[in-house]
């Protein structure tokens, strides 16, 4: 009975639908890989609830199916057991409201606390110059910041007393940022060379040594440069940002924190960090952890 209501649905897809010949195929597949699991689970198709096509995208997340093909399934459940609904097999549809696997995310570059220290060394901090690098370094891992809100940082903004930052972001949002007891250092370090030349009368923190404003572009060359020198690959200013959140959400800070310190509107942001936090203790989980994988040797039951 269960394949022909499988068939049913694909004809009335063709006929009422309209759909093309690899849509139809692709739907007919999956559900017949559907019926394939209730057959060896002993289930019926038309009986299923909504916590068992759970189970079903579990077991399915378990293959190296792609996002696109899962999502497909899913609308292949909904449209299935809908039209089951309205043939009047069931009563309630238990794909309704079944969660659509989230799209592919891109986990963003960041640096490791070693890498991270590696970074940091770089500038010769023996030189002006260096000092300088040391500081700006210091202070956008410290705080998050984009490069466009580390061009912008004034000699005011930032509270050397009560170690704040108060940073303008996207949206001409102002918000104010804890600053670690390193970079305040760094900074201090890095005014009393600045006052000294009584040539730079402009406001901004971060000027070139003939007393004008740095750029983007100056910033992003300098930190691609010390991350070279470093032996890192691809380091950009964003990738100071990347690593600060990281850092934090690798520590137990709260999201919401982290979001208020980024600068965030969505939450939904923010979270990315704990997905990369996921990815970043899956990989040392499944590379030092001696049963993390079976071994060969083993026989395991069918």
């Amino acid at each position: 009975m269960s394949r022909d209501l499988i068939r049913e649905y694909i004809s009335y897809l063709r006929v009422e639908k309209g759909l093309a010949k690899n849509s139809l195929s692709a739907y007919e597949n999956d559900l017949t890989k559907l019926k394939a699991w209730c057959d060896k689970n002993g289930y019926v198709i038309e009986n299923l609830t909504r916590q068992d096509l759970r189970e079903w995208m579990i077991d399915l997340g378990r293959t190296k199916l792609l996002d696109n093909s899962k999502r497909r399934i899913v609308s292949a459940l909904r449209g299935f057991y809908k039209f089951l609904m309205i043939d009047g097999h069931i009563k309630i549809n238990p794909a309704e409201n079944l969660d659509l696997p989230q799209k592919g995310l891109y986990l963003p570059k960041f640096l490791n606390q070693t890498e991270m220290d590696q970074l940091l060394a770089m500038p010769d901090v023996s030189t002006e110059t260096g000092v300088r690098d040391r500081a700006l370094i210091e202070l956008m891992y410290a705080c998050g910041l984009r490069v466009s809100e580390a061009v912008g940082v004034k000699l005011g903004d930032i509270d050397i007393e009560s170690g704040i930052l108060t940073t303008t972001g996207k949206g001409s949002k102002t918000r104010r940022v804890p600053v670690g007891s390193s970079a305040i250092e760094w900074v201090k370090s890095y005014l009393s060379i600045r006052r000294k030349k009584e040539n730079i009368e402009i406001p901004n923190l971060f000027v070139t040594p003939g007393g004008m404003p740095m750029n983007r572009g100056s910033i992003f060359e300098l930190v691609r440069e010390y991350g070279r020198k470093a032996g890192l690959q691809d380091i950009s200013p964003h990738t100071l940002r990347h690593s600060f959140a990281t850092h934090l959400v690798q520590n137990r800070a709260d999201i919401r924190s982290v979001q208020q310190m980024l600068g965030h509107a969505d939450i939904s942001t923010t979270q990315i960090y704990t997905h990369m936090t996921d990815a970043h203790l899956r990989d040392s989980y499944e590379r030092f952890h001696p049963r993390a994988k079976v071994k060969s040797s083993e026989n395991l039951p069918e």
